[in-house]
């Protein structure tokens, strides 16, 4: 509980650093240096930046101090913003859309309302997805490396939602789960929701650093690895066959469960193995038309083994009882006709013009990021300060994502994430030379 004392610092700091008399990327004294100067103790410095920190004003950088947030980046900025202001660029959420998808959907439904039994529509569906659909998904998952029995298939509500069910159907709170120190904001904010511990694991050149996983299971119950091997996000890794089979091998040693999201997965061609392609027996394995046709259909696919799907289903049942039958029977309809197949060769396509104007752009600052991805990562100088930049790319119009819901340690990268997809090209190419602007006079400055 604060001390008076401390509540007194916590207040003369909040209103020096919202009336502009501390300006943003200001460094605050070392916790030794104010205790000595307020004639407090250093646990109570520690707990007025804490405070401090908790309200949105400061961010503590290991090795290098605390300092104080531009004001125009939120906390945990690019997890909760869905809707930009208005004239603003974003670069901060992907949606990527090819012309005449609208028309796809207006010939998809005109043949819809004439074909099969549509009342059958308005009714309830199986929680786990019809038979003829979970047949049909597990010819699609069969293109992309995943063989895999339809009764293994249970259809979701996109990803996020085959995410939540994975974690329903098999992890219990307080389970530890090794995840990437980098990683998917989307599976960050499951862990409070379900109790989950998150153990970061480091990123090296070629993965997670799966030596370190295997000091973590000799040290901590870990239960579970949650992975993006193919097109990770946001490093746009895709891990190389030998760090699979390492990893395959942990989790076979350790009996961890793998949960591999493949959400952008379809942007790496075909020369990866999926991890439920070598680890069929513990994988569950997620994936959506989200990306790769459009992220207003809602459908998802997890193939997992045989006997986690009651569970999975019974998770289904729990949250949306089925998936909406009208929009599974538009997704199997655009799978077997080819539609998907398609538009995913269309988006690698896409993804590959847009990386190129990012390299082009930012290649020199030191940008990561898969050829044929819809994002990239862009690590700051040493000087540079992810809120200033994010601030002032804001105020200029520019709407990024910092490191900040990425990570899953308390040292937090000073770098952000751009987000390629939703913009059209002209504009990218643009916002991409504003971005290379804002970087080097953060760093000039």
């Amino acid at each position: 509980m604060a001390t008076p004392r401390s509540r007194l610092l916590v207040e003369e700091y909040a209103d020096a650093i919202r009336s502009g008399r501390l300006t943003s990327g200001s460094r605050l004294p070392t916790h030794r240096a104010l205790a000595a100067r307020e004639g407090i103790a250093v646990v109570t410095a520690t707990r007025v930046y804490a405070e401090l920190e908790a309200l949105g004003l400061v961010s503590r950088e290991q090795g290098r101090g605390t300092f104080v947030r531009d004001a125009a980046v939120p906390p945990g900025h690019g997890v909760d913003q869905v809707d930009v202001a208005a004239g603003t660029v974003d670069l901060t959420f992907n949606h990527p859309a090819l012309p005449g998808q609208a028309d796809l959907l207006r010939q998809a439904l005109r043949e819809l309302s004439t074909a099969g039994d549509l009342d059958a529509l308005l009714r309830y569906q199986p929680h786990e997805g019809r038979p003829a659909e979970r047949a049909t998904v597990a010819r699609h998952l069969l293109r992309h490396g995943v063989d895999v029995a339809p009764d293994r298939v249970v259809l979701t509500s996109g990803a996020q939602h085959g995410l939540a069910v994975t974690v329903m159907a098999t992890l219990r709170p307080g389970d530890v789960v090794a995840v990437d120190a980098l990683t998917y904001p989307g599976f960050k904010v499951l862990a409070p929701a379900f109790g989950l511990d998150l153990a970061p694991l480091p990123v090296t050149p070629d993965g997670p650093d799966l030596d370190e996983l295997d000091r973590l299971c000799a040290t901590r119950p870990v239960r579970a690895v949650y992975a993006m091997p193919t097109v990770h996000n946001p490093l746009g890794w895709v891990v190389g066959e030998a760090h699979r089979r390492r990893l395959v091998a942990a989790a076979r040693r350790h009996d961890l469960l793998l949960v591999e999201d493949a959400s952008y997965a379809y942007l790496g061609g075909s020369g990866a193995t999926p991890l439920a392609a070598l680890a069929p027996e513990r994988t569950v394995h997620v994936t959506a038309l989200s990306k790769n046709v459009a992220t207003g259909l809602r459908v998802g696919f997890l193939a997992a083994p045989g006997d986690l799907v009651p569970a999975l289903a019974r998770a289904v049942r729990a949250t949306t009882w089925n998936t909406p039958a009208l929009l599974t029977a538009l997704a199997c309809r655009w799978i077997e006709d080819g539609t998907v197949a398609r538009l995913e060769e269309e988006k690698r396509a896409d993804a590959r013009t847009r990386q190129a104007l990012a390299r082009a752009a930012l290649d020199d600052l030191g940008a990561v990021a898969h050829p044929t991805s819809y994002v990239t990562w862009l690590p700051l100088p040493p000087d540079g300060r992810a809120d200033r930049v994010a601030g002032a790319l804001g105020r200029a119009g520019v709407s990024v994502s910092t490191a900040e819901p990425f990570a899953t340690t308390s040292a937090v990268p000073q770098a952000i994430r751009l987000a390629l997809g939703s913009v059209d090209l002209e504009t990218l190419r643009d916002s991409l030379a504003v971005v290379r602007r804002a970087v080097l006079d953060d760093a000039a400055s």
